[in-house]
């Protein structure tokens, strides 16, 4: 049982912080390893979680290129559509490559966002962005193991 509320938790936690919220993973994902957890586990669970953050920041991008042709919310959330526009043609000159970089802190949040603006595929999203999110956990784990090996038994 506490072997699933701690991956529930990563995978929670994991999805909050690929949303527009301002949280991190790392700290749970990190003290979980130390824990002993799976480390195989740990990373399905916090990259699902943060993948389909990212999905919702896609969702909501699609919902801004919408504003911009129809423009209702745009004046309620005071972001103006020339400053949508702007970070649509930055997004198109970078391409939807950038999505590998989807896990950096402030940009990446804006990187998914942007992608559902510029009508990125959600499968593209997905397989891009979630690369680039497992690869940053599997990048922490093994810095994290690295500096603090578990002694042998």
């Amino acid at each position: 049982m506490i072997e699933f509320a701690s991956l529930a938790s990563l995978f929670a936690v994991s999805f909050i912080a690929a949303t527009i919220f301002p949280l991190s993973s790392e700290a749970l994902f990190i003290a979980l390893l130390d824990q002993g957890r799976n480390l195989s586990s740990l990373l399905f669970w916090a990259t699902l979680g943060n993948t389909l953050g990212a999905c919702v920041n896609w969702w909501l991008g699609t919902l801004l290129h919408r504003e911009l042709k129809k423009p209702r919310l745009l004046n309620w959330i005071h972001i103006d559509g020339e400053s949508i526009e702007h970070a649509e043609r930055w997004f198109k000159k970078f391409g939807k490559w950038s999505l590998l970089f989807a896990w950096a802190p402030l940009v990446g949040d804006a990187l998914t966002v942007f992608a559902g603006v510029a009508r990125v595929s959600l499968w593209q999203l997905i397989l891009l962005a979630g690369i680039g999110k497992c690869a940053r956990y599997l990048v922490l784990a093994g810095t994290f193991t690295a500096l603090f090996p578990t002694p042998l038994n």
